[in-house]
């Protein structure tokens, strides 16, 4: 009986977590209350403390589930019997579909509250690595090991909002012209379409 109760309030948890995560993409998280968060799911803010026991702790519980599961389907994108080439090209465009739905308010408002601008290197830094070792598979001459750490640097900009105030892209856009980028580097060093 305790363990049904509990997966019904571990569903309860989750749905609000999923409904959270639309409002913080949709407007951003700083400027929102605790009443404001539960006016938007229409529920009360004791509901809402179900997420966790403070507003601080219900936006980062909050911004790393969405990183989490962004992450999930980002690997679950690449398929693994894909040319190696290939498969570099979907993971970037998969952190690209990822992070679209994302406001530019969601990213300021990640940069400005640093637990959650912590989530967010913490996953560049992991994406970085995923990227390296794509790019390795596919290319595993001496310039893999280039474009990857390449890579990592552009994607370690994005975050830090260094390429959109150059380039005016969105990081779901940076991704996906890195994506570019790299895919067509690989062709031209392979001498076949990647």
């Amino acid at each position: 009986m305790a363990t049904a109760s509990r997966t019904k309030a571990e569903r309860r948890r989750e749905a609000l977590v999923d409904r959270l995560i639309e409002v913080f993409l949709d407007r951003g998280f700083a400027e929102l209350s605790v009443a404001d968060l539960a006016a938007a799911l229409r529920c009360s803010k004791t509901t809402l403390y179900l997420v966790a026991a403070s507003r601080e702790q219900i936006i980062v519980t909050v911004v790393r589930a969405f990183f989490r599961r962004a992450a999930e389907r980002v690997e679950a994108a690449v398929d693994t019997g894909a040319d190696p080439g290939r498969r570099v090209g979907a993971y970037l465009r998969a952190i690209s579909a990822e992070l679209a739905p994302a406001s530019p308010a969601f990213f300021t408002d990640l940069d400005a509250f640093p637990p959650a601008r912590e989530i967010y290197r913490q996953n560049t830094q992991i994406a970085a690595r995923r990227v390296r070792e794509l790019v390795g598979e596919a290319s595993p001459d001496a310039d893999a090991s280039f474009v990857g750490a390449v890579a990592g640097l552009v994607m370690e900009a994005v975050h830090r909002g260094e390429i959109k105030a150059m380039t005016g892209l969105a990081d779901s856009a940076a991704y996906a012209a890195l994506a570019d980028l790299i895919i067509a580097r690989m062709s031209t060093a392979s001498g076949r379409e990647a």
